[in-house]
Order: structure tokens, then sequence, then C-alpha cells
């Protein structure tokens, strides 16, 4: 029940959310433990919002455990994280209520009388947040005699966080374990007791000796209201985490101002510093350290030591699902076919091919193409040394994972036109139930998108969710979806001639637009140079858009051949020798291994080029070796039929190209 002098707005404000601070517990204890990839779990079944506590430093604070803390930290073996400390000190408690009986929450001089005794008794229980909320209103910690120098308004405050925190560590438990409940058995993390080693034990029995920081002084006895204002009434919490958290390493101790200087003016230093540098002191957030890192910290400014979470999150809804159902495959009502819903990035196994990417069914080749073309780009070219480039093409496990993450993060972030790059993740739960007109599919429901807003963060988010991407069950969608968010619907939307055109066309294949998002950021519906204006003659005037700079990977088309599209310098001159070829409504790769045959236009030039089609079940590696101007054509009489058609796609880029396919069966 509250207490009757407590004001609606200032309960709102003390009003934490219990499920936040849980989460906030739990994170923690993982992050202190190295769980990673248990974090990673957490963090798709129960996403990060602007509500999540972030810093340990104030998770402390808002549980009220700073002596707790401090305790723990002077013992031979301190706990790491605080909610062994927790629990430790609950089973401690436990016993010792067993074995004695408390028979006041406090020592008084012997002077007072009997009446004043059991008034301060009264007032006192219900006034001390530092020392018995959370840790249970049945055991109470000795505070010293000066605690009543507590200004009445302060008592009130820290009254109500007492009673809220019992409450919250109370429910903690109980909302957590049904909702993680089913996902700890999906996982195989049955709940059940957790066997103490026998040091932990031993120290269990120790008796500690307990040092409590003395309370801050209020300044009560000063003329006017503006300094008691700004502690006792602005925010005190506030002002103390933002206080303790940029102090340097010796105010983390227990010194928490310079030798002869009141804390109180410290703070009150620090918050109008923070003021004449336009900073919200309530939105100050910090990353949580080591203790060990706690030396550099005193040594960094104070805008290095303010840290901004770079990514947010949000599940997917049924609005966004239908725009991009319908930018995808056209309408709400359709639905992806079964080779897109089962293609994830998986590398080959064969000894010459371990760097190329397999294709299960025909389908999304364009998008397996475009990914290859990076990968390469980054296996080849991905450092400066030249040498043995060739045994680059046998890669090892971790490398060309390591390649396939820095593929996707650079196709997103260039998508995203450098500033920042949604991804989405499977959580494995719906988060949305279809109404209306949308038929569902369990793809886009089942889906958490995450906005990040700096490309390492981007880099290291997608290396730990890569197993999604190399799914066998929606990695390719994943990758596609965040694609178009990373660009936005609307702005794909923008980049067509047509803004009714799909990403995915007839028979599921990749149409132009996906496969230009992909090599270049923009959905563009055209291969040549920058924008063409078309004169109907009637005085309207159609833009159609190309592409407008040189891209990383390239592209080849056979239909240039049969003169149906012009593709520009700007895709056939990339700045790596990596060519994305469509050929007979199909995408495969084409690659060199010297960054040299790009600039050299000699007649007579020798070059070799690789192909790599992930459909074709390819067993050997194919090497093509290129002579410029040294081709036969004039000599087959017309025999055009019998020229494979990736010759057609070559001569496209060098005119006049011979190819010879080195004993490998031409592909016709």
């Amino acid at each position: 029940m509250c207490a009757p002098w407590l004001d609606g707005e200032h309960f709102v404000n003390m009003a934490i959310s219990v499920a936040e601070v849980s989460s906030s517990l739990v994170r923690e204890y993982l992050s202190r433990k190295g769980l990673k990839k248990t974090i990673a779990c957490m963090d798709e079944e129960h996403p990060r919002t602007e509500a999540s506590i972030n810093n340990r430093s104030h998770l402390r604070q808002i549980l009220h455990i700073e002596a707790l803390y401090k305790r723990s930290k002077i013992e031979n073996s301190p706990f790491k994280t605080l909610l062994e400390m927790i629990v430790k000190h609950m089973i401690e408690g436990s016993n010792e209520e067993n074995t004695c009986s408390v028979s006041s929450p406090i020592e008084l001089n012997n002077t007072e009388n009997d009446m004043a005794t059991s008034v301060l008794r009264s007032h006192i229980e219900i006034t001390k947040p530092s020392q018995t909320t959370l840790l249970g209103p049945d055991k109470p910690e000795r505070v010293p005699q000066n605690q009543s120098s507590l200004s009445a308004h302060d008592q009130r405050g820290q009254a109500l966080m007492a009673s809220h925190d019992t409450e919250l560590f109370k429910s903690a438990g109980t909302e957590s374990a049904k909702r993680n409940k089913t996902s700890r058995i999906r996982r195989g993390m049955m709940p059940g007791p957790i066997a103490s080693i026998p040091e932990e034990s031993v120290k269990k029995r120790q008796i500690r000796k307990t040092e409590i920081p003395q309370p801050l002084p209020t300044n009560e006895g000063k003329s006017g209201c503006g300094n008691s204002l700004l502690v006792s009434h602005f925010d005190q919490k506030t002002i103390k985490s933002t206080f303790f958290q940029n102090s340097c390493h010796d105010c983390f101790q227990g010194s928490y101002a310079p030798e002869g200087e009141q804390p109180i003016l410290q703070m009150e230093k620090r918050v109008q510093s923070l003021a004449k540098l336009n900073l919200n002191v309530s939105e100050l957030v910090l990353d949580d350290i080591d203790d060990e890192e706690m030396q550099s910290l005193s040594k960094m400014s104070l805008n290095r030591d303010i840290t901004e979470q770079s990514w947010t999150s949000c599940p997917m809804d049924q609005r966004t699902a239908m725009e991009l159902k319908d930018v995808l495959i056209g309408s709400s009502f359709n639905c992806f076919n079964v080779e897109w819903r089962n293609q994830g990035f998986t590398f080959s196994e064969t000894d010459d091919l371990r760097y190329g990417i397999v294709q299960k069914k025909g389908g999304p080749c364009g998008v397996l193409a475009s990914v290859q073309g990076f990968v390469l780009k980054k296996m080849l070219f991905g450092t400066s040394d030249p040498s043995n480039t060739l045994n680059k093409l046998r890669p090892s496990n971790s490398t060309r994972r390591k390649c396939l993450v820095l593929a996707i993060a650079e196709i997103l972030w260039k998508a995203g036109e450098g500033k920042q790059a949604t991804v989405a993740i499977n959580s494995g739960t719906k988060h949305f139930i279809p109404v209306g007109q949308y038929k569902s599919e369990g793809v886009f429901e089942r889906m958490i998108l995450f906005t990040l807003d700096k490309r390492k963060d981007l880099e290291h988010f997608v290396d730990q969710h890569i197993e999604q991407f190399e799914s066998e069950v929606m990695g390719c969608l994943l990758f596609v979806v965040s694609a178009v968010l990373s660009r936005s619907v609307d702005k794909v939307r923008e980049d067509m001639d047509v803004p009714t055109t799909t990403l995915i066309g007839a028979h599921g294949y990749c149409t132009q637009e996906l496969v230009n998002l992909l090599l270049w950021g923009q959905a563009v519906s055209n291969v040549f140079d920058n924008d063409m204006e078309l004169d109907s003659g009637n005085g309207n005037i159609t833009l159609l858009k190309g592409i407008k700079d040189h891209c990383e990977i390239g592209f080849l088309s056979l239909f240039e051949h049969y003169n149906i599209c012009k593709v520009g310098s700007y895709l056939k001159t990339p700045h790596f020798p990596i060519w994305v070829v469509c050929s007979e409504s199909h995408f495969s790769v084409l690659f060199g291994l010297q960054r040299e045959l790009l600039i050299s236009h000699q007649k007579g030039q020798e070059f070799d080029l690789y192909y790599y089609d992930g459909l074709s079940n390819q067993q050997e590696e194919i090497r093509l070796s290129v002579c410029v101007g040294g081709s036969t054509l004039s000599c087959m009489d017309d025999a055009t039929e019998l020229i494979p058609p990736l010759e057609l796609c070559i001569r496209t880029r060098w005119k006049d190209a011979f190819v010879s396919w080195n004993d490998t069966e031409p592909i016709l």
C-alpha cells in the first residue's frame, strides 16, 4: 500500500519495470560468466528495449545492494555477478534466522528514552532502501546512528523504493520462470539445482565484516532551497548514478569526494558541468566494465565514458510483413515457394570448391551469386598480401565463415546508405497473429528486426547470428528481408522504374532490381550507366534509372549479346575482377585472381578466369583461359549455336576474346 504523502507523479517515476530489472539481472549474470550464445538466445526471445538497464552500477543502485556489493568485494574470493551475491545473502539470511532472532533493526544510545526508541524503530524500519530492500524485510541490517539525520522527504522517497523493490524481488522469479520455461526446455536447458563447490560452502559459513557507507548529507542547514532541492527533489537517484558512474576508481571504493570537499558539492559540480555540455543527465548510459578496467576509466574523458546503444530491436508486425510481401512477391496473399524457404548460405565440401555457396534448387540464384561475389572479394582481396592467391580458394571453415559474415554485413551496410542497417532474425516464436488481408505461412511472424547504426557493431551482430543465415530454414529469406529493410520498402519502390515491380519474379526467379539492390545498394531496374530520359513524343518523359558509380562486384549478361540490354562500364569494370553472370535465366559467378586484368586492354592479353555455379552440382574447378583478340568466331561458319553462352557473356566484356576450357567439358 502506498504512503498517503506520496503523489501520483512521484510513484510513476519510481515504478521501475519488474520484468526489465529481472531481465537485466539475468543478462548481467550471463555476461560476467561469458555465456555469449545464451545471451544471444535471450536477446532473440526477449529483445532489449529502451527501458533495459545496460549498466551494472545502475542496476546495483536500482536494487539497493551497494552495501552488499562492497562487502562481497572485500572477501578473499568475491562473487563476480550480482545474482550470486543476492542468492548468497538470502541463503545466509535464512540460516541466521534459524539460529538467532533480531530484536531491533538498529542500536540506539542508552541516553535515549523508551518512547523515542520505539518511535525511531518504527520509522527507520521503513526508511532503509540501501540495506534492507530486496534483501527481505525480515533481515534488516545495522545502520549508523546518524541515519535519523535524513530529511523527511528523503526518508519518504527511500521508503517507497524499499517497498517497491521488495515487491520486485518477490515477483521477479515467478514472472521470469513462467516466461522462460518453454524456451529452456526447447534448448535443452532444464531447470534444476546447481551443486556448489566445497569452497563456496566454506565461504558461506564465514563471518564477514560489514562496511556500510555513511549516508549523503542533505545540506539542510544552508539558506535557500537550491542545493537541497537539487538532490532531494530533482531525481536524487539519477544524480547519484551520474556521480558514481563518472567518478574514478576511488569513488567506487567509498571515497565519494576529494579530501576536504563535501560529497554533495562534488555531485552538484558534476551535474552543472553536464548541463554546460547540454547533456541530459537522466539519459546517460554507460557500458558495464570489469573492476580491473576501473583504473583506465579515471583517465577517460566524459564524452568517451558516455556510450549510446548502437542498436534497437522490435518484433515484426503485420503491417511491415504485408509491405514486404507486396514488394517481394506481389501480394500479401501470396506465399514463398519451398525453394526460397529452404535455402541458406552453406559452402561446398568439394576440395577444389570450398569457396562456393551451394544452391539446392532453382530460384534464389541471383541472391546466392551476389553474396558469392562479395565472399570471393573478402577471400581473395581482403588482405594486402597478394601472394598465394590461388591457395585462398582452399579456405578453412573459419575463414570462409568469416568472409560470409563480412560479405553479408557489407551488402546490408551499402543498402542502408552507409548509415545504418536492419537485420532480421528468426526468433522461433510468433510475434503477431495475422488477421484480415494476409495469408500466414510462418515466415514473417517469427522475425525480430534489429537496427544498427555502426558498421563494426553490424559485423559483430551478424557474426553472432551467422547460423541463422547458414540455416536451411529461412536463411536466404532473412538476408533478403534484411536488405530490403536496410534500404526501406519506400526507397526500394522509388528506385524502380515501375513501383509495382516485385523483387521475386515469375517462377521464383530474382529480378534485376533485387540483384542491383545487392550489388549496388539500390533496387534500380537497369544496368546501364546513370539515368536515362525516354521521350515518348507527346511531351511525356519517362525516367529510366541505372547504376551511378563503379560497383565493387560487376555484372555481365547474355541479354547484351542479343542486344536486349546494355550493361554499362560501371558494372563491366568493377573495383574487383568478380562478375555476377546472367545467362539462360540463371545467375552464376565469374572471377579472376589478378586485379590488373581490369585496366589492361592490350590485344593478345592472356589471363585466367574461374567459373562457379552453385546450382550445377559442380564437382571440379572450372578454369578458363582467355586471350583478348584471339577469337576464331569468323571461322565457325555461323555455327554460333555451338558457342557456350558463357563465352558470349565474356565477349560482351572482352571483344573478340578466345576462350579455352582447358580440357573441361564446355557448358552448353
